[in-house]
């Protein structure tokens, strides 16, 4: 009988579905996001961008204006209806089982 390990071909090959799956999931929290982000003029829901670090396998979903955190963080403030502050947190939160099924999924096809 002749046995062919493959493992590092089969880790690499997890690693990257992994480094996909996180981009998707990432994806996924910035479109659920930007339903309730605040919009006077677009400009803070244009700012929303995902990166992933590959090296640590992390995600990052954020929003790059000035004003971004304290529009997320205020809840005094008022905005459009169907429009709030946790705009970020809340689909995070919410969107948790779906964001592991993303990955889940991107991971388990590479198998």
């Amino acid at each position: 009988m002749r046995v062919t390990w493959n493992g590092d071909r089969v880790a690499a090959s997890v690693r990257s579905a992994g480094v996909a799956g996180l981009r998707a999931a990432g994806e996924h929290v910035l479109t659920e996001s930007r339903k309730l982000v605040p919009i006077e003029e677009g400009t803070l829901e244009r700012s929303g961008a995902v990166g992933v670090d590959s090296a640590s396998l992390a995600v990052t979903v954020s929003y790059d204006t000035p004003y971004a955190i304290k529009q997320h963080e205020n809840m005094h403030y008022r905005h459009d209806r169907g429009r709030s502050a946790k705009y970020l947190e809340r689909p995070v939160n919410q969107e948790r089982e779906r964001v592991a099924a993303i990955l889940a999924a991107h991971v388990r096809r590479a198998l």
